[in-house]
């Protein structure tokens, strides 16, 4: 029996490259403690900060922060020689419409 085809239209190869960049980035339980951590406090905080609050070290830390600042789910802020980060609230509101796009679902109205 023949499955009906989706109308909806096909995900173009660079539309998956950053999705699939996304899902690796959350793919991590210290990422999504790190973003929570960050969300929760809601403003931008120190690498130090950071390391007080997490049960990682510094270098982890920074790793993780630098994974999550490359697909834009956090901010870094220069403050003279040191960076703040902050949670882009911004771009993990999207997060739920890529899923609907690769379920291949109508976004949501704003």
């Amino acid at each position: 029996m023949n499955e009906p085809r989706s109308t909806s239209p096909a995900l173009d190869a660079d539309a998956a490259r950053l999705y699939a960049s996304w899902f690796r980035a959350l793919a991590d339980p210290t990422r999504v403690q790190l973003l929570h951590l960050l969300a929760a406090e809601a403003r931008p905080m120190s690498v130090g900060e950071i390391v007080e609050r997490s049960p990682v070290g510094q270098s982890t830390v920074s790793h993780h922060l630098k994974v999550l600042a490359e697909v834009g789910f956090v901010l870094p802020e220069k403050q003279g020689t040191s960076t703040r980060y902050r949670v882009n609230r911004t771009c993990l509101t999207v997060f739920p419409d890529a899923v609907r796009t690769i379920l291949g679902e109508p976004p949501t109205p704003c």
